[in-house]
């Protein structure tokens, strides 16, 4: 099992914040990977606890599916997302809010298991690992850079 851990201190409410990290168009412009619109899927706007996600891209030369839920949401303080059916032997990705004076920190933990035995930590460890943490720094350092502008973060969401 992989654990990675990061966090960020956004200068911007709490609910601003939140509301972003649950915006797909932003992520997927983070993840370079689309929500596919299907039935029983979200594939744009805010996500909400219990919502289906079916992502695809390419990662690594291949395609890429990676079917997620919602499966805890406790707004504006958390949501977490874990992988129904992809790559991944095993993903969650734990989103925590938390606002202190006049700032947000926000905390994301991913844990995650490869398939294949020795195989899979091996390229989990050397390939998958640093592309995730790689990910997760730019998904944080994006969601920062809006959050904390005078006007772009209005076009992800409303007030």
């Amino acid at each position: 099992m992989f654990v990675i851990r990061d966090h960020a201190h956004v200068n911007a409410p709490i609910e601003r914040c939140f509301r972003l990290s649950t915006n797909l168009e932003l992520v997927a412009d983070v993840l370079n990977m689309e929500p596919q619109p299907q039935k029983g899927f979200k594939a744009s706007g805010l996500v909400e606890g219990g919502d289906r996600i079916n992502w695809y891209g390419w990662k690594f030369g291949l395609p890429h599916v990676h079917v997620s839920r919602i499966t805890r949401f406790e707004a504006p303080g958390f949501f977490q997302d874990t992988m129904e059916r992809g790559r991944f032997k095993r993903f969650e990705h734990d989103h925590e809010f938390t606002q202190v004076g006049d700032h947000t920190l926000m905390i994301d933990y991913i844990r995650f298991a490869m398939p294949m035995g020795p195989l899979g930590k091996l390229v989990g460890k050397y390939i998958v690992l640093p592309h995730v943490v790689q990910l997760l720094r730019s998904r944080l350092a994006v969601l920062k850079r809006i959050a904390e502008s005078e006007e772009e973060w209005k076009r992800y969401i409303a007030g």
